[in-house]
């Protein structure tokens, strides 16, 4: 009996002998596979945060690149520490691509958002200050972020556009340019003398020094309608007077049509009355 556990005892040690120095060194490849496989992760994720750095990129697109680009190293990183144990991988593998399938298809809408406000942060259709027209609000562009935009009204609401809905649009930047025209039409009646009332409207484009001289501003008749003679009135404005010159210059044109006695018409219709 003695002799039996001895000789169990010796095969016992012998095995935990033989498969110790295997596995030992299969765990030793694999916490070599880990720390190697870290640093260079840490590495190519300083590369890509200086790369993104140095060209400006939106910060939080920095932030958000660098860390899904170092969660995606490290479960390659872990996958092969794992294969290195001779576990079989193709099962992780398969439930980690399930995984993403399950998640892009619950998150369709946001990837999209995001997808979007990566291609604005990149291309920069617009940035923060802008008035703009887009994804079906109207107003100043107080933050571009990665899956939505605020964008606050004129009349002080708060808007919050997804990204989306914004590229997936026309985009209208109504400060895209350092100048903008202002469009003004002036009707005035078939009796008035339209070479007096072109030399008025001139005369307040001029006076006007907001009103730019390069490109030079224009009075044209542009058309005789049904009540009234309109003119276009166009004048050129750096964008912050924009507004400014608009209800001003509307302003004008009506006190000095009072004052020079030129009409402005409504709309009418004369009625005759046939007697059988």
């Amino acid at each position: 009996m003695e002799q039996y556990i001895a000789t169990s005892l010796d095969w016992l040690t012998n095995w935990l002998t033989q498969e110790g120095a295997k596995y030992g060194l299969k765990i030793l490849a694999a916490i070599a596979v880990l720390i190697i496989g870290r640093i260079i992760a840490g590495l190519v994720r300083k590369i890509i945060r200086g790369a993104m750095t140095k060209s400006k990129v939106d910060p939080t697109l920095v932030s958000f690149v660098t860390s899904v680009s170092y969660v995606v190293m490290m479960t390659f990183v872990i996958i092969s520490a794992l294969g290195a144990l001779d576990i079989n991988t193709a099962s992780f593998a398969a439930a980690i691509a399930a995984a993403g399938l399950a998640i892009g298809l619950a998150l369709q809408g946001s990837l999209s958002n995001f997808a979007a406000g990566v291609l604005m942060i990149i291309f920069k259709p617009l940035k923060v200050g802008d008035f703009i027209d887009a994804g079906g609000a109207m107003g100043v562009v107080q933050e571009v972020g990665i899956f939505t935009t605020t964008i606050k009204p004129p009349d002080n609401k708060k808007i919050i556009v997804p990204n989306s809905n914004i590229m997936g649009g026309n985009i209208v930047n109504y400060s895209a340019e350092e100048t903008r025209r202002v469009d003004i039409v002036a009707g005035v009646s078939y009796g008035d003398d339209i070479d007096k009332v072109r030399k008025v409207l001139s005369e307040i484009q001029a006076e006007d020094e907001r009103i730019l001289k390069d490109p030079a501003p224009m009075i044209g008749l542009m058309e005789m309608a049904d009540s009234s003679v309109n003119f276009t009135v166009r004048s050129w404005v750096k964008n912050e007077d924009y507004w400014s010159v608009f209800f001003d210059t509307q302003e004008k044109i009506k006190k000095r049509f009072d004052a020079e006695d030129i009409t402005i018409p409504f709309p009418q219709q004369d009625v005759h009355i046939i007697k059988d």
